[in-house]
C-alpha cells in the first residue's frame, strides 16, 4: 500500500497561541513537510484548492511545482481540484507542465468543492454543479487520450482539431475522483474508470464499504480496466506515544478545525472532549491515536476495502509546524513499514 499525507493549507489560529501564520509562511511550511515526507520515504503529497482568504493555496499545480524542485521521488497530487469551476483544458496543461517538471510525478483528485466559492468567482452556474463535473471530467479524461482533441459539450466552447500541449512525460495524468457522501459520485467514478479518493473523517469504517462496492460494480458493468480501480482512503490523522496522549494533544486542533469548518457553512457547534475520545476509539475511522493503533485502524479498513493508498491530513486546525513534523516522521518511520509489509502478504 502507498503511504501520503496531504495539506488544505487552512490559516486557522493556533487554538493555544491564537497564532495564525501569514500565507508565505504556511506555504513554505507545505514545501518543507513535502521535502521531509520525500526524504523520509513516503510514497504522496497532496495540497488542496480553496478559495478563500482563511486558505493558503488556490493553484496546486502552482505549490506543488514548487515541491516538485526540493523533491525527488515521492508523488504529487491535487487533494483536491475543484473540477466543477476549472476549465479542463487550462488543469490538463498545468498538471503536465508538473508532470515534466517533476519527472512524471503529477496526479489529480477531482472533486466537486465541498465550499462553494469558487462559483461566482469563475462565473459558474450552481444550478449545473452535477453536470459541470461530469462535463469536466470526460472532457480531461479525452485530453489525457490524444494529443489532439475535437469535442462539443453544453459549458464551453468546442474544440476542433486542437492541439493539446504539453504533453506530460507519463502517458496519462493519473485522475481520482474525490469521494465523501453520495454513492453516485462513487458510481461514476466507476464508470469513468478514475480512481476512488474515499474522505472519511470519523464513524465506523464499514458504513463506508458500499462506496466502494459500487464504484467496483459501476466500473465491472462499463467494462473499465482492473489497473485503474485503484482506492484511497483519505482522513485526519495525528500520531503520538499513547492513544491518550494522541488525544489530548489532536483535540484543540481537530476541534478548531471543525469549528471553523462548521461557521464557514452557517453551523455554530462545538465538539467536547468527550465526543472526540469517543470519535477516537479504536472501533472508529479517525486515525488518532499511538503509532499500534492507527497501524490496526488502517488495516481493519484494508480488509475491508482492499485499497491501495492511505492518506493523512496532518496539519488541520492551526497545528504548529513541530508537531506536524513529528507526525510525518511518525508515520513514515512507525507506521509506514508494519502497513507495506503487511499489506504485501
Amino acid at each position: 500500500m502507498e503511504i501520503g499525507i496531504y495539506s488544505l493549507a487552512d490559516l486557522y489560529p493556533d487554538p493555544l497561541t491564537g497564532k495564525t501564520l501569514k500565507p508565505k509562511q504556511r506555504i513554505e511550511e507545505i514545501i518543507e513537510a513535502a521535502k521531509m515526507a520525500d526524504e523520509l520515504g513516503l510514497d504522496v503529497f497532496g495540497v488542496g484548492e480553496h478559495h478563500r482568504l482563511d486558505y493558503a493555496v488556490s493553484s496546486p499545480p502552482v505549490v506543488l511545482s514548487a515541491i516538485s524542485q526540493v523533491t525527488k521521488r515521492i508523488k504529487l497530487t491535487s487533494a483536491t481540484t475543484v473540477l466543477t469551476t476549472v476549465d479542463p483544458v487550462r488543469l490538463f496543461e498545468d498538471f503536465a507542465t508538473l508532470d515534466l517538471l517533476s519527472n512524471g510525478r503529477a496526479e489529480i483528485i477531482a472533486g466537486r468543492g465541498a465550499l462553494l466559492d469558487s462559483f461566482p468567482l469563475f462565473g459558474y452556474d450552481l444550478n449545473h454543479y452535477d453536470q459541470l463535473f461530469e462535463e469536466h471530467l470526460e472532457l480531461f479524461q479525452k485530453l489525457n487520450e490524444k494529443e489532439s482533441v475535437s469535442w462539443n459539450g453544453r459549458y464551453r466552447p468546442p474544440l476542433k482539431d486542437s492541439e493539446i500541449a504539453p504533453r506530460p512525460i507519463q502517458q496519462k495524468i493519473p485522475i481520482w475522483v474525490g469521494v465523501g457522501g453520495t454513492l453516485k459520485s462513487a458510481e461514476r467514478a466507476g464508470r469513468l474508470g478514475t480512481g476512488l479518493a474515499l474522505v472519511i473523517l470519523g464513524g465506523d469504517p464499514s458504513l463506508y464499504k458500499p462506496f466502494i462496492d459500487r464504484y467496483r460494480e459501476s466500473a465491472s458493468q462499463h467494462g473499465q480496466a482492473l489497473e485503474n480501480l485503484k482506492v484511497a482512503v483519505t482522513g485526519h490523522a495525528y500520531i503520538s506515544k499513547t492513544n491518550q496522549q494522541a488525544i489530548e494533544e489532536a483535540y484543540p486542533y481537530h476541534s478548531n478545525y471543525w469549528h471553523y469548518l462548521n461557521r464557514q457553512h452557517g453551523v455554530n457547534e462545538t465538539l467536547s472532549k468527550a465526543d472526540f475520545e469517543q470519535m477516537c476509539r479504536k472501533e472508529t475511522a479517525l486515525f488518532v491515536g499511538s503509532s499500534q493503533q492507527v497501524i490496526e485502524k488502517i488495516m481493519r479498513q484494508y480488509e475491508l476495502f482492499g485499497h491501495q493508498r492511505f492518506m493523512a491530513q496532518i496539519d488541520f486546525g492551526g497545528m504548529p509546524f513541530k508537531k506536524i513534523a513529528e507526525n510525518i516522521e511518525r508515520l513514515a518511520t512507525e507506521v509506514a513499514p508494519v502497513i507495506r509489509k503487511e499489506t504485501r502478504k
